[in-house]
């Protein structure tokens, strides 16, 4: 998934630095619009990942209250196999994150530009 969000947040930063001065208003609006819905599939996809990396969160939490009411060697395998688990999930919702933000951004700045061909027409 992180090699998809890249390589399409790259496809549409190309875009908007190579092409979107000389493209038609229509064009823009075109990849606007894809772009927008890709958003939302990744809006989902953070979502989803920030429900996984809860529930393994708690359950790392609950694990390490088990340690401590009462220690034992399963406890501390299972406290250590759901820490495993979460440090990963925590550092893909984190990249999931940010590049969401990122997309917001590129946006604003697409719209910006759709607004400045607007006010440009003869």
């Amino acid at each position: 998934m992180k090699k998809y969000i890249q390589s399409y947040m790259d496809k549409v930063q190309g875009f908007m630095d190579l092409d979107m001065k000389d493209a038609d208003i229509e064009k823009i609006r075109e990849v606007l619009s894809e772009f927008e819905i890709k958003i939302t599939y990744f809006q989902h996809e953070r979502l989803i990942h920030l429900i996984v990396t809860v529930l393994f969160a708690i359950l790392e939490v609950i694990s390490i209250a088990l340690i401590l009411t009462n220690p034992s060697v399963p406890a501390i395998i299972l406290s250590a196999l759901f820490l495993v688990l979460v440090v990963p999930y925590v550092m893909h919702y984190y990249f999931l994150e940010n590049s969401v933000q990122h997309m917001y951004k590129m946006r604003d700045q697409i719209l910006e530009a759709i607004k400045e061909k607007r006010s440009c027409k003869p």
